[in-house]
């Protein structure tokens, strides 16, 4: 299938003319209010596999005994869990991986710190992602020009430009620097720096560590892995929106994405994207159930992340922003089936 079509990578479904700003119509009200429930046990279930995949698979990356063939699956594994930490980041952003609101933003200030991004600096970014998704000049995503030859692409999964990005983030936050960040309000430039100073204390408090001895700890059971495992975070997360239209409907925006249990497993659920983007209030362990109600109705769907790379690399102008006229038309509208984060 081309794609250049609404639905590049998957098949087009019967909710192709759903019109924008009909949510409230694809799930009942009570239906919905019954899968919008926090569940703690389900939270602390997901964190504590996530975390145990970390701890579990460095400790036998560290066997140093164990034959070298042994450990580099382990090494893979860890840079994985590492970099996926990101989505118990996006999770617990959401403020919907348990009840209690502190206890949502502690833990995503502490995915952040694995995962190498900041939690704070993120919630007001990722609302904004949700306010205005996929919409050119308004959508923060969208500020990264979109790889448009072979060679960019593959530049692109690396995930250079992203630790680039974040170097240079990090250091704007550090020194209180937040022009051309609308998300981030004079009211709370104050809190996201002492954030990410917070942040830096604790990557300061790791060198510390590294250097008795010169173990490198730091580099052999952070960075490394953390640089290993990026690749596959960056070929997950181009598929959420890239190629979809450039429009203000999340049922056309934003593609959902059929994997192995597993890696929905690591990404909590998010490659139920479309479902999320529509009810960003729903819990990960709720997005399955959505997903049922809402398979009619969606409009990108793809077979799996190949399918959405081969769309992707058969026609790479798809992911280019539209021109500055059409750039402005999508501008004027904010999505009616977006929200924002609880």
């Amino acid at each position: 299938m081309p794609f250049s079509s609404p639905n590049p990578g998957g098949q087009v479904g019967p909710g192709a003319d759903q019109p924008s700003g009909t949510k409230a119509d694809l799930i009942a009200a009570e239906r919905l209010a019954l899968l919008n429930r926090r569940s703690n046990a389900a939270g602390w279930r997901q964190l504590w596999g996530h975390l145990a995949l970390i701890l579990v698979s460095g400790w036998l990356w560290g066997q140093t005994a164990l034959p070298l063939l042994l450990r580099l699956p382990a090494l893979a594994l860890l840079g994985v869990a590492l970099a996926f930490g990101f989505c118990a980041l996006h999770e617990c952003s959401h403020r919907t991986v348990f009840d209690q609101r502190d206890r949502n933003d502690r833990w995503a200030w502490w995915a952040g710190v694995i995962s190498f991004y900041n939690a704070d600096f993120f919630r007001r970014y990722h609302q904004w992602h949700h306010r205005y998704t996929h919409l050119p000049g308004l959508d923060p995503e969208l500020e990264d020009p979109a790889p448009s030859s072979p060679r960019a692409y593959l530049l692109e999964l690396t995930g250079l430009g992203w630790w680039l990005g974040k170097l240079r983030g990090h250091w704007r936050g550090l020194r209180g620097e937040f022009s051309g960040c609308p998300y981030i309000p004079p009211q709370a430039a104050g809190q996201v720096s002492n954030s990410i100073r917070r942040q830096w204390a604790v990557y300061g408090l790791l060198l510390l560590v590294s250097l008795p001895g010169g173990n490198g700890f730091g580099f052999w059971f952070w960075l490394l892995p953390l640089a290993i495992g990026q690749p596959l975070l960056r070929f997950v997360l181009m598929a959420e929106h890239g190629g979809c239209p450039f429009v203000a409907d999340s049922l056309r925006n934003t593609r959902t994405t059929y994997t192995l249990a597993p890696l929905r497993w690591l990404m909590w659920n998010m490659p139920f994207h479309a479902e999320h983007h529509i009810y960003p209030s729903l819990p990960f362990h709720a997005l399955e159930r959505a997903h049922q109600q809402l398979a009619p109705q969606l409009t990108v769907v793809a077979p799996g992340y190949l399918a959405v790379h081969r769309g992707i690399l058969a026609n790479l102008a798809a992911l280019a922003m539209p021109p500055a006229s059409e750039a402005a038309v999508s501008a004027g509208a904010v999505s009616a089936t977006a929200g924002s984060i609880p």
